[in-house]
């Protein structure tokens, strides 16, 4: 679906911004820095632990949102001799600035990961690490996690090393810069390169039977002229980019796994039944599924932009739910899971590529580390990893809490005052239980809400929602105070 936007008033974004500071009040979101983390992260800053091997030499770049400062990762791609691609990937080593049991460790250990609004970002570590001294920043040395990713011809691995080392990214890129020097043939050898291994990597993807869901997201952005609010699809510099981490966090599981110890991030398939629901919804929908085509191949045959196929892929996220980590460590008798794939992904993976930004990544860094140095996993590391997938879990659901509470505040402030107007809408999704109710999705503005049909259809039978069509909706409610946004089908 394209991108919309609908920019609030300058009067609206102060009040905006009024009710998001009293929401992280609410939320009990803290955005003060106890003096002691302020102290330990400037000492930090000063003097890091630095590695002894120097890779600076080598002309890493990074690619990431315009704007941004917590830069976790930098890449550079050649050609290996004989064939093949080797793909150098730096990760920000975050353990060379946070002591274990230090004032930093504890607060990081409380905040779980970095919490954005759209008025504020509220960062898991001080902004003089995450922003400025752990931070891949263009032209300065940095402690990092240096993988090496050899891949053959056709993007399978063939072998996967790491070692921490002191580099030095050469420039900063963004997703658009990138796409742009593709799609205009004035690519350089790295970004012609990071098109090629990430589309390589995208087919061996699709090989596995892995799949990534083209359903667009609300986003809420704070511009000099007031909130924009629309749906964002990834572009593909976005899955390119993603490529290379997915490729790293997959190399990251299989080295934890051989070691018997380490933190992975899990998905476990989804039940029969739930693909037979899919197939009675796809025929309700006339999304043709043939018997015979696997699902991921039909997932990727789907234009978003056709509402019964938007309607379709919402419907499909249901199979993505109960992701979870989990901590493993064999030598003191707690297995790694049996099943130790990611269903999405096809494949077993770890969060190991954010660590300016995710607790749980810290810690599966330093596992690697070790177990690829042949030393012994740090006992701070190895006695932490227990605690780590509910801490990931409760920072998961804070972070997913905050997202749909200022989206439903910047919804119901773009629409008070507009109660009674008409909108076409789609619908993405009915109550089995209660076919009048479901959720709509608007184009202008970028809106997704509950909607009711009441009253008595024309034959005669209670009134439902059609799934997937197109219909027109009356706004019936749009409470800031609440958050809440309400429709009726008219």
């Amino acid at each position: 679906m394209p991108r919309r936007k609908l920019r609030v008033k300058a009067a609206d974004s102060a009040r905006i911004n009024t009710e998001l500071t009293e929401l992280r009040t609410r939320l009990e979101i803290h955005t003060e820095w106890p003096e002691a983390v302020l102290a330990e992260a400037e000492e930090a800053a000063e003097r890091p632990r630095l590695p002894e091997h120097d890779a600076t030499d080598l002309p890493l770049f990074t690619v990431d949102p315009p704007g941004s400062r917590d830069l976790d990762q930098a890449m550079h791609l050649t050609h290996r001799p004989g064939g093949g691609y080797r793909v150098y990937y730096a990760i920000a080593d975050v353990a060379a600035f946070v002591r274990p049991g230090g004032a930093i460790d504890t607060e990081a250990r409380r905040r779980v990961e970095t919490l954005y609004f759209p008025d504020h970002r509220i960062p898991l570590h001080p902004t003089r690490i995450s922003e400025d001294a752990a931070s891949l920043l263009p032209g300065e040395p940095r402690p990092a996690l240096l993988w090496q990713l050899d891949l053959d011809a056709d993007g399978s691995v063939v072998l996967a090393d790491l070692r921490r080392a002191l580099v030095r990214s050469h420039r900063r890129l963004d997703y658009a810069a990138v796409e742009r020097a593709v799609d205009l043939g004035g690519a350089d050898e790295q970004l012609a390169l990071l098109a090629t291994v990430g589309r390589l990597r995208e087919e061996q993807e699709r090989a596995r039977g892995g799949i990534n869901l083209p359903v667009p997201e609300q986003e809420v952005e704070e511009t000099l002229h007031g909130y924009v609010l629309g749906y964002r699809a990834p572009g593909p510099a976005d899955g390119w980019n993603a490529q290379i981490s997915l490729l790293t966090g997959m190399a990251a599981a299989e080295l934890m796994l051989d070691a018997g110890v380490g933190l992975l991030r899990t998905l476990p398939a989804a039940p029969a039944g739930a693909y037979e629901r899919l197939r009675r919804i796809a025929a309700a929908l006339d999304v043709p599924w043939p018997q015979a085509l696997p699902y991921p191949e039909l997932i990727r045959s789907l234009d978003p932009d056709v509402p019964l196929n938007a309607a379709f892929l919402n419907a499909c996220t249901g199979l993505l739910r109960g992701a979870g980590y989990h901590a493993f460590d064999e030598s003191r008798g707690r297995p790694a899971p049996a099943e130790p794939g990611h269903a999405a992904l096809a494949a077993p993976y770890a969060h190991c590529t954010a660590p300016l930004r995710r607790l749980g990544d810290r810690f599966a860094q330093e596992v690697c580390a070790a177990v690829a140095a042949g030393e012994d996993v740090p006992d701070w590391a190895r006695e932490a990893l227990p605690d780590v997938p509910a801490l990931m879990a409760s920072g998961d659901r804070r972070a997913g809490e905050v997202e749909r509470a200022c989206v439903d505040l910047v919804e119901a402030e773009l629409l008070a005052g507009r109660e009674g107007e008409d909108f076409p809408a789609v619908v993405i999704d009915v109550d089995e239980k209660r076919p009048a109710a479901g959720t709509v999705q608007l184009r202008h503005p970028a809106v997704r809400a509950r909607c009711d049909a009441s009253g008595v259809a024309a034959d005669g039978a209670a009134a439902r929602l059609p799934l997937g069509r197109v219909i027109e909706v009356r706004l019936t409610k749009a409470d800031p105070a609440t958050r809440t946004v309400r429709f009726a089908a008219v």
